[in-house]
């Protein structure tokens, strides 16, 4: 019997996790696939119903801050490569709990490299350590311009420091050790599964229930968005095509200011719910600016198109519409996760 490439995807139940998971049980059969997910508030493995029986999944609940338990996984099932998803997200969060997203960011990524190190450092081929990354790394842009690969960091809150380091070590660990790693920047991701602390889902959220919709500052904050199973076909591209020790920024080519957003969500949610035209934007809310808000976020998405041809197959006006569809249609799944945890940050973020 010939042994099966053995994959780690960290934070697999949680919203990108969980669509790299299905895509990749859905297209290779000859990997065995290990969800390592330490189930917080924003992991959920209902959103891994569908593929939960496969021969080749297998569900390890799990903290990648606890170097023990990690060495103790990579000792048992000797994963051969690494997709590291697992991390804390959110920057109103790490604002208010930056040494969270240290621990996980940081020293959860320092423990994966140390067990993957340790485990193939007399020889790492046909191995991968693949660490995925945000654009927030690179800090905030004026009016033009994008973020390259050859940007230079600049991390403005203390999710994105977090963030920043942990690329930092990944490639030092590369440098020093010769671990064969590949890292990619992504813009923000949209789509269904998103737990609704994030802007698309949580407003979509507070339509359906007639709340209001909290815009930081003048609204014009500017991001690039990408639908989430764009960015899991991109993934697997970087994954078997991309070339070690390289980075790969990954974008939607879709800029939006903030507030433009809202009012594109708020005139297709009216149509969705047959409410009259108007009637969802009288819902928008200026609230207070948060400290160190980057102004604009813009990738430049050229390299891993014409090296590896990845491309997006939405517009954003596509995604948003498949988006708000697939939460109206899954207000059971919506229901489920907006514990009283979550209403209690809420009250307390925005009130």
């Amino acid at each position: 019997m010939v042994d099966k490439t053995s994959i780690l995807i960290t934070g697999g139940a949680g919203f990108i996790g969980s669509h790299v998971v299905r895509l990749f049980l859905h297209k290779y059969s000859d990997y065995q696939i290990y969800n390592l997910d330490n189930l917080t508030y924003a992991g959920n493995l209902e959103n891994l119903k569908d593929v939960e029986n496969a021969p080749n999944y297998h569900f390890i609940k799990g903290d990648i801050a606890q170097s023990a338990f990690v060495d103790s996984l990579f000792e048992s099932y000797k994963f051969d490569k690494v997709i590291h998803l697992a991390a804390e997200s959110h920057v109103d969060r790490s604002i208010t709990d930056p040494m969270a997203f240290v621990k996980t960011n940081v020293m959860g990524t320092i423990n994966l490299l140390n067990a993957f190190k340790g485990l193939w450092k007399d020889n790492f081929n046909d191995k991968l350590f693949y660490h995925i990354s945000t654009d927030e790394v690179y800090g905030s842009l004026g009016q033009d311009g994008l973020f390259t690969e050859e940007t230079s960091y600049d991390p403005n809150s203390p999710y994105s420091a977090s963030k920043a380091s942990s690329d930092h070590f990944v490639r030092a660990y590369g440098e020093t050790y010769g671990l064969p790693y590949i890292i990619s920047n992504c813009s923000n991701n949209y789509g269904p599964n998103q737990f609704p602390e994030k802007l698309i889902p949580l407003f979509i959220n507070n339509i359906i229930h007639n709340k209001p919709l909290p815009v930081y500052g003048d609204g014009n904050y500017t991001r690039d968005w990408l639908y989430v199973l764009d960015h899991a076909h991109a993934i697997d591209v970087a994954f078997h095509n991309g070339k070690y020790g390289e980075t790969y920024n990954i974008g939607g080519f879709n800029e939006w200011k903030n507030i433009e957003l809202v009012k594109l969500l708020c005139r297709q949610m009216d149509v969705e719910l047959n409410r009259e035209k108007g009637t969802s934007e009288k819902l928008i809310t200026y609230v207070k600016d948060r400290p160190g808000h980057d102004f604009r976020y813009a990738i430049d998405a050229t390299k891993i198109k014409n090296e590896l041809g990845w491309t997006p197959s939405l517009t954003f006006e596509e995604g948003l519409k498949k988006t708000i569809r697939w939460y109206l249609d899954n207000e059971a799944w919506l229901k489920s996760v907006t514990s009283g945890a979550y209403q209690n940050y809420y009250k307390q973020q925005y009130s």
